[in-house]
């Protein structure tokens, strides 16, 4: 008996030991399969859009087919709406972009300078405190700043990314064209390579994750769009300037639950301080008046309670995105967070029947 549990002990260590083995040969040939999953990586992020455009765009296809619009017509008509729609406010908005962002960069020198003299000055304020709360004053002010300028990174980072894969905006709207079309078919061919063991279980899995999650991000970009363009005209009544491109990144920023307001309200803040403290204090109060009607009208009548997640565990997983992913992770945690509690449930679920 004891000679058996020797031997199994040992059939144990030679397979840990040979899984070992593998992994780091498989490491060690890194030259050649890196480059591989880096070209898979550049494939796949067009797919990955398109594929996120059509699942936005679907329901609105299934709405009209239903109201008795043959489906390649709906196809067609909502394809051509999307994007037809955005490649004209592209190309009538863009200019003044341009404009706007080539202004913002000259006078950055200038804006960092204001920003630094302000620092300096708070700096001359707190030195009058006891020496401890001058350390945590500056160690918070020292990672505020890191922290700013990582996210700021990021942003230009993802935007720079953006204007120069020019490829990606030819190839999405074929690729979401044919999604679009062929759904129905995709669906019968993800069900026919499924085990029919897993079918039911893998409808009602998608089912919950399509009403939790699909609902949550087409309202809340349906939200974020509203209140970009809102604070885009506020921002433009009040006189502040760069109005589209500060409009345009608190709208971007109100899709960070919580975070959001704080991060999106920031720029436009400085901006308006640089000149008149008049100024600012209608900004603050047009930002206060936007992140009131984003909370009180339009989340509960756009988004409601889709994902049914408690603001505490909402806050966790905002803060473990940032840490992990930055403005990425800020952006999908929410969506993960739904994911992942479906995921749960079914599993308590799946494990309470057997």
């Amino acid at each position: 008996m004891e000679k058996s549990k020797g031997i199994q002990w040992i059939i144990k260590l030679s397979i840990a030991i040979l899984v070992l083995l593998l992994i780091y040969i498989f490491l060690q040939l890194s030259p050649l399969w890196l480059p591989v999953i880096k070209v898979l990586s550049r494939v796949a992020i067009p797919l990955l859009i398109a594929a996120i455009i059509t699942y936005l765009l679907h329901p609105v296809i299934e709405n009209a087919h239903a109201y008795g619009v043959p489906r390649p017509i709906a196809v067609l008509i909502i394809y051509l709406l999307f994007f037809g729609g955005l490649a004209y406010l592209v190309t009538t908005a863009f200019p003044y972009v341009i404009k706007q962002l080539r202004e913002l960069i000259e006078n950055l020198p200038l804006i960092i300078q204001q920003i630094q003299e302000w620092s300096n000055v708070f700096e001359r304020q707190i030195s009058a405190l006891p020496e401890g709360m001058q350390n945590q004053l500056a160690d918070w002010i020292t990672g505020l700043e890191g922290r700013a300028e990582s996210i700021g990174e990021s942003i230009l980072a993802a935007i720079g990314s953006i204007l120069s894969s020019f490829i990606y905006f030819i190839v999405i709207p074929f690729l979401v064209f044919y999604l679009l079309k062929d759904y129905q078919l995709i669906e019968k061919v993800a069900w026919y390579v499924t085990p029919k063991k897993w079918r039911k279980e893998g409808v009602a899995f998608i089912r919950d994750v399509d009403q939790s999650l699909g609902n949550y991000i087409r309202g809340q970009i349906l939200v974020s769009m509203c209140v970009g363009i809102i604070a885009m005209v506020g921002l433009w009544l009040i006189g502040v300037p760069y109005p589209i491109i500060l409009g345009l990144f608190i709208g971007m920023t109100d899709i960070i639950p919580y975070f959001g307001a704080f991060l999106g309200a920031f720029p436009a803040a400085i901006v308006a301080a640089l000149h008149s403290w008049q100024m600012l204090l209608f900004t603050v109060l047009l930002i206060f008046i936007l992140q009131q009607i984003e909370g009180n009208i339009l989340s509960p009548v756009i988004v409601g309670k889709s994902v049914h997640l408690h603001p505490i565990l909402i806050m966790v997983a905002l803060l473990i995105g940032v840490e992990t992913a930055g403005v990425l992770g800020l952006v999908l945690a929410v969506p993960i967070l739904s994911v992942v509690k479906v995921v749960l449930l079914h599993l308590r679920t799946n494990l309470l029947n057997h």
